[in-house]
């Protein structure tokens, strides 16, 4: 059996169709995902980008493999290996159409990088030329005589969307530069981005312009990913691959006053897609609830490809959902997951099944509470009324597993708590 692992980068789970969103922002995707197994709460536990892959690719968690921060000095030890290196070691073919570079280079036989040019206010083909590096990559790997791994990421969602046309305006209507329109005020008001958002929505001031903006790069994703599926269809490959599509961490809108960025433990930001699909190997048109993580990709391509004995033996923290897939279960792995970040902002927390709690390590980004606790099933919209003076019993308990977990993983793994050790990367702390 062949793999094929697709992030597409800064992806929400909530706006994608098959995960239930209002607008028409993945058709292709939501055909491909009808004939696999969708999970429906795929939690990303250590955002943003570099912790997000890290966790993806090694089956590990940031107490094992260190990577907390954007852009940090700290690398994975080389006893945490990547899953390129696991297969490589197994016989696979391994490649990639990547530009994170660094260590998420190690293992690839064949790494392929791409660009796009873009003075940063103009329309950007980013998916495109992403094809052009993955289309021959794919190529070249089915000509192997050895089966392969490949590793295609996806830029569209992250900022500043600038989706190119006939996307760039198929979710809105009207003047995005009305000037009676105050709703990007706070926005632009917020000075650590104001320079920045200013300078790809020059003159903007409807802020629903901006999220509609997010669901028309989707968009384009989706129809320039649907090219790769179809070459695995004409390379009679679709049988014979397992088709991961996931993202590294999601992205806020407007919530929480965190504007169209992925700082903050809130299910925008963790909460992202996991689609498996194998035709004959993944059961079909299954929608599967309960808690997994970007921590169990590893494990799960390893028991697929019958490797399930090197899950222990690389000491990964992930289980396979492969299981869960195979009976059907609306359990999940996990009762309860750690979440970290210490990029723009340093916080921690415990996010289950019904509950999200989340402690600052330092007064918050925006000026947020210490502390918040979120009931996960509140209606109509959830993590919108914090509930941390209603509900003591219920923080005592969460603080209690956060505590513990603090306390045991350092213990288990031999290495310190990295958000207590390392300091945020992204803003000067003062």
């Amino acid at each position: 059996m062949n793999v094929l692992l697709v992030a597409i980068d800064t992806l929400r789970a909530d706006h994608l169709g098959c995960y239930g969103w209002k607008r028409l922002t993945s058709p292709h995707l939501d055909a491909f995902a009808a004939g696999g197994t969708v999970f429906l709460d795929m939690v990303s536990p250590h955002i943003p980008t570099h912790p997000g892959y890290t966790t993806m690719f090694s089956g590990h968690d940031a107490m094992s493999h260190q990577v907390i921060s954007h852009g940090g000095n700290v690398e994975p030890a080389t006893d945490v290996k990547m899953i390129a290196e696991i297969l490589g070691e197994q016989g696979y073919f391994t490649g990639a159409a990547d530009n994170l570079g660094r260590w998420f280079v190690r293992g690839f036989q064949d790494y392929r990088r791409y660009s796009w040019v873009s003075n940063g206010t103009e329309p950007q083909r980013k998916a495109e030329a992403v094809n052009e590096v993955a289309l021959p990559l794919l190529q070249d790997a089915a000509n192997q005589d050895k089966p392969f791994f490949l590793f295609l990421h996806y830029w569209d969602p992250h900022t500043p969307y600038l989706p190119p046309p006939p996307f760039s305006r198929m979710f809105f209507e009207g003047d995005e530069k009305d000037p009676a329109d105050r709703s990007m005020d706070e926005v632009f008001a917020f000075a650590p981005f104001e320079k920045y958002f200013r300078a790809w929505l020059p003159g903007v001031t409807n802020r629903e312009f901006v999220a509609a903006q997010y669901d028309a790069e989707i968009a384009y994703n989706d129809a320039v990913l649907a090219h790769v599926f179809c070459r695995l269809r004409e390379l009679n490959l679709e049988g014979e691959t397992l088709v991961i599509v996931t993202s590294d961490h999601g992205e806020t809108m407007d919530e929480h006053g965190c504007f169209f960025d992925h700082h903050g433990l809130y299910d925008a930001n963790v909460c992202v897609p996991l689609i498996l699909r194998c035709p004959g190997k993944v059961p079909a048109g299954q929608r599967l609830r309960g808690q997994v993580a970007t921590f169990d990709i590893a494990p799960t391509i390893l028991d697929y490809l019958g490797l399930a004995d090197l899950i222990a033996e690389h000491a990964m923290i992930g289980t396979s959902v492969r299981p869960l897939a195979e009976r059907g279960s609306q359990k999940g792995n996990y009762d309860a997951l750690y979440l970290a970040e210490c990029s723009w902002m340093r916080k921690h927390g415990i996010r289950t099944n019904d509950w999200k709690y989340i402690e600052a390590l330092e007064p918050d980004f925006h000026g947020l509470p210490p502390v918040e606790l979120y009931d996960l099933n509140e209606k109509p919209a959830k993590e919108t009324t914090n509930m941390v003076d209603a509900r003591p019993d219920v923080v005592a308990d969460l603080k209690g597993v956060l505590e513990d977990w603090i306390t045991r993983r350092p213990a288990q793994t031999g290495r310190p708590n990295p958000i207590m050790e390392q300091g945020i990367t992204m803003r000067a702390v003062g």
